[in-house]
Formats: C-alpha cells, structure tokens, sequence
C-alpha cells in the first residue's frame, strides 16, 4: 500500500503554554497549487467555533524553501508555486477542557481532530497519515496515548504512526495523552476500553460490570453484531463538569469526581445514574447519528453551518433511550426512571420557550440559538434535547397505542438503521415521519403537525394514564427543586408563597438575575436580567436570605426592592405572585388493570413495572 498523500507529525511542542505544534505533508502531487481549509464546527455540537482562531505561526515551505499561503478568508489559505513536497507548520493554542476542543498542560493533552488538523482540499477522500510525538519536557516522560486511531507502528497505548482513511475519519478519532488508569471489558466478545484521566477512587469493578450491561442492551436493540471492533471511553474527571460527545467508535466524557462509584459505595447515587446515563447516550450515538445521518450530514461541510429540523429525533430520541435503556440493562429501577422522566419534565416546563419555538425550529436554530444563549433564552428557545426525548416518548406511546403494542419506537429506529444507517444514505427531513407512519400502520401527521412542528403541550397525562402510569404537576418546595418527586411541602403551603419569577445568583454586593421569567413579578416589575439586587424592604439580600423570605411572604405582598442596572441604583416595588405549577413528578397506577400493566411492562421492558 502507497503512503499517504497527507501526513501530519503531531507534537505536544510546548504543554506549559498550551501548544501543540503540527507538521504537516502534502506528498507526491504533480500540482504547484494547494488549497487548505480548518474546519469551523465539529460534527456533534452545532456551533461555528471557528477553530482557526487558535492558530500561530503558519508557514509553509518546499525542498526549495518558503512557499507563499494566500489567506483566502478566514479559515482557507492557498499554496502556491511549490514544487514536491509540500510543508505546513503551525502551532495550536489549546486551552478549552471540553470534549470539543482540544486540551494540553502539564498533566494531560487531548484533542479532537477538528481542532488540529488542516484539510487538503482534493485530497480529503484518501487516507491520512498521523505520527504522535511524545512531549519533551519531562513532567510528561511517563505519559501514553489513547485513541481508536489504526496504528501502524509502535506499542499498544504508546506513540507511533497511525492512519485514517479519509479526512472525516481522521477528524472522527480524539486522541488522550497523560497517565491515565486503563481497564478493559468485553461486550458481546468486542472489546471496550476505558481510560480515566484526573485524581479519582473509582470502584472499577461496578463500572466496567454496569458499562458492560448498557453496551450489550443496546448492541441487542439494534441487533447484533454492533458496527466496530472496538469502542473507547475516554473519561475526564474533574471537580465539577460534565459532558460528552459522541465518535465514530469512541466517545469523550466528563465528568464529576463525585459522580463515579467509590470503592465500597454500593448505593446508586444521583450523579452515578447521571453518568451512566450519559454514557449510555453516548454510545446510543454509536447508530443514532454516527451512522444513522440527516442527508444535511452526508457529507460533512465543516466550513459552514449545516441546517436541519431532525436533530430532535437525532438527539432528542437518543435522550429518550438513554435513560429507558438503562433500565432495560437492568442498570436503575423503574423509580428511577420515572424520577429523571419528572426532572426532564420540569425542565421543560420551567420555560416558556416551548410554547414559543417549535423542535423542528429549535433542530434547524441550533447554530444561532441552542449554542447561543442569552438571559432571554428560558422565554424563548426550547431544547431539542429535553422536550425532544419528552415527544420522543409520546411518539413511542402513540405508536404503542396504534399497534395495540405489536410495534413502537424501536421498530421505528431499527429501520432507520437498516435503511439508512447501513446503507449511509442520509435520512431527509421527512424520513423519520414517514418511517413512523409505516411502523404504526397510521396516519401520524396530526401528531408531528403538533409535537414536532408545532407549540402547544400534548395531553401527556392522557397519554400517560393507557399505560399505567399518572403524571403530577406541582408547586416547586424552594428555587432549585428539580422535580421528580411528590414535593415535601404541602400544597396548602407553597400556595400561601410568593414567588419572584426569576432565577437568582449570589455575586460581591447583592444578587443578580440572571433570568427574569415571562409572566413573573419580576418582569412585571420593571427588573431586568443583569439587575443586582442590594436590598429588599431595606435589608441586604443573599440568594440565602430571599429564599428563607419567600417562606413567609405570600402572592400580593409588595416589596421595596433596592437594586443597580449599570452603575444606577433604582427602586421598584416588587409585588410577589402565587408559585407556578411546574414541578413535574410521576408514579405507576397501582390501581391500573391487568392489560394496562402488561402494556407498561412491554414499554419499560422490566418485569412488574
């Protein structure tokens, strides 16, 4: 096999500043001009990041010296009049702990491949050669390498030269350096690894014994075998933070110190059923838009944003799956799952965006609204995220209830993956819709006309009720209280509450609203997000002290509130109104008949649910 066309020498020049420092080689062209790109997003998270902003020192060169790189625009150069071989260097700031970006100190570096690899325009379509170099300074002389990109040379978690086949592959395969901890499992004979990044006490036998259980859940709901060879989780842990993003065969997490099981712990903790759920979205992503794609997708341009109005399915139904899947692995209990199905419920209805952007505009309004948040955005975006796993569900109890449970959601995602997730042809924006009302064998656009396209609640506790399950909206106890159970305080009581209508934050002085709410008193009132509060009804405030107050002051009573805007210190007279009922909780029907629980155990999947 002929060496690759595009090679690129990747170094952790200099981790005390944060720089990587990349080498790269166009070889064996017969043309004397180049065309090169940086990519400006990256697949997963759909945001312009213009990653060319990171780069210093550009420069290219030949066998005869330097070679001229005209800047097109702002992340496309041209080579020209090169003969041979041609060179580019550059060094990359990389100083964003996210799983988008790219990372290096010190103690770790990690990096997506958007982040540090420049296209060759022409060439993207054959394979891409990378040789990992370890850092020189010697705080970093014991690191190792994690990625899932195929080696060529060198040890197993060690440097060497690797290959992708095409430029999206390449781009596809984050690498980890540092010293990590490493264990191994086997889900359905494939091999998956872990890697642990950051101080930790973890129980690894319980991680790699529940990681194992969702994998082969999820590998038997699309149906065996599972499309790699082998997966990676690459898991940063941190104090606090939290996130991931999904790759072709690997994902990168992070995550709190205190969500993963300690050695002994034998309890599921909230944060540990937070991550496992995490995970479990992450490799749901595995088929549900790494390989199941919206023909906006295929194929990636990574220079400009990509519309769409799925990525509520894409996302959305992975969120559904990614709790409900857990506990079909057997991995939480139902109360559980009915628990984060409040929570997730309360989130939603805490805004109200949703009322006003529908998900397939929320989908298609990602790149300038869901990654751009404003002070505004409870009042008038909704997340494909949240509300989508909620429709999601609802479309999955409609196609139950169609079928008489002779089909549902999944039916609906094993075809997608048959036609389009093997095949690699695109889903087009009415590819979900159509799939779904072959499955249920009905006419489903009154429900898409309102679910997806539309803004108004669906009667979920109809919904609800035809599978044993009853859905409770009630008054939060305190700010903060995110949902998912029966309340502690009784209702009698949080009705004699006032409430604000804002969301609050301690800083030096006072408290700010971050967030004044439609509808509320605040807004009502004059105040506005980005206003600190100094006093009210002349005593000095604390996020602390308006909580303990709001414990005794009810709807209609009015307060002096003493607050800057800018370097101005206003007063308003804040009169308070009743709390809203938007505290989400559920439990099961006890009372439900025998047919009603035999639906509801084929939809959870768990006996006696």
């Amino acid at each position: 096999m002929s060496a690759p066309a595009v090679h690129y020498r990747v170094i952790p020049h200099n981790p005390g500043a944060h720089l990587w420092r990349v080498e790269m080689e166009i070889r064996g062209g017969d043309s004397t001009t180049q065309a090169l790109t940086f990519p400006a997003w990256i697949p997963g998270s759909y945001l312009m990041r213009e990653f060319a902003k990171n780069l210093s020192g550009l420069r290219a060169e030949d066998d005869q010296g330097a070679v001229q790189l005209e800047r097109v625009n702002r992340n496309h150069w041209i080579a020209r009049g090169f003969k041979g071989t041609l060179r580019v260097v550059y060094e990359v700031y990389a100083w964003d702990l996210s799983v988008r970006t790219s990372h290096l100190d010190q103690t770790h570096g990690y990096f997506n491949g958007t982040a540090l690899f420049m296209r060759a325009e022409g060439l993207e379509n054959g394979s891409h050669g990378v040789e990992l170099v370890p850092p020189e300074d010697s705080l970093c002389a014991d690191w190792r390498v994690a990625t899932t990109l195929p080696r060529k040379t060198g040890n197993d978690w060690g440097y060497g030269r690797f290959e992708a086949s095409d430029y999206d592959a390449l781009i596809d395969y984050p690498v980890e350096m540092g010293t990590f901890d490493h264990f191994s499992f086997e889900a359905h004979g494939i091999p998956h690894d872990v890697v642990l990044t950051g101080q930790h006490d973890t129980d690894i036998e319980r991680l790699s014994k529940d990681l194992k259980q969702i994998c082969e859940t999820e590998a038997d709901f699309f149906g065996r075998p599972a499309p790699l060879e082998r997966y990676l989780f690459m898991v940063m842990i941190v104090g606090k933070g939290y996130g991931g993003l999904e790759h072709r065969d690997s994902t990168s997490l992070i995550t709190c110190r205190a969500d993963l099981p300690a050695k002994g712990e034998l309890k599921m903790s909230d944060g540990y059923r937070n991550f496992l759920g995490l995970c479990s979205h992450e490799y749901f992503h595995l088929w549900n838009v790494k390989r199941i794609k919206p023909a906006a997708f295929t194929p990636f341009d990574l220079t400009q944003e990509a519309h769409t109005t799925l990525l509520w399915a894409f996302e959305g139904i992975t969120s559904y799956y990614d709790d409900l899947l857990l506990v079909r692995a057997g991995s939480i209990g139902v109360d559980d799952y009915l628990e984060l199905l409040g929570q997730n419920f309360t989130r939603v209805y805490r805004g109200k965006g949703r009322l006003k952007q529908s998900l397939a505009d929320s989908s298609y309004d990602a790149w300038t609204k869901f990654y751009r948040q404003d002070e505004n955005a409870p009042n008038a975006i909704v997340s494909y995220y949240k509300k989508g796993s909620i429709v999601a569900m609802a479309l999955d109890l409609e196609i139950r209830k169609a079928t008489e449970n002779a089909a549902s959601l999944d039916d609906v995602m094993r075809r997608l993956w048959v036609e389009h997730g093997q095949t690699g042809i695109g889903v087009p924006e009415d590819g979900v819709e159509r799939i779904a009302n072959e499955v249920a064998g009905v006419d489903l656009s009154p429900f898409f006309d309102e679910a997806i396209r539309g803004t108004k609640d669906l009667d979920y506790p109809a919904l609800f009720a035809h599978f044993g399950v009853k859905l409770h909206f009630r008054r939060a106890d305190a700010p903060g209280d995110p949902g998912g159970k029966k309340g502690k305080v009784h209702d009698i009581q949080l009705q004699a509450r006032g409430a604000i209508g804002a969301r609050l934050k301690d800083r030096p002085g006072g408290v700010e609203l971050t967030h004044v709410l439609d509808d509320g008193a605040a807004q009502a009132t004059g105040l506005s997000s980005g206003d600190v509060i100094v006093a009210m009804n002349g005593l000095k405030t604390t996020v602390a002290t308006i909580k303990r107050r709001l414990k005794i002051w009810s709807p209609g009573t009015e307060i002096d509130v003493h607050f800057f805007r800018r370097d101005e210190l206003l007063t308003r007279t804040l009169v308070l109104r009743p709390p809203a009922l938007d505290t989400a909780w559920l439990e099961l029907d006890e009372d439900a008949d025998e047919e009603t629980r035999a639906r509801r155990e084929a939809w959870l999947g768990a006996p006696n649910a």
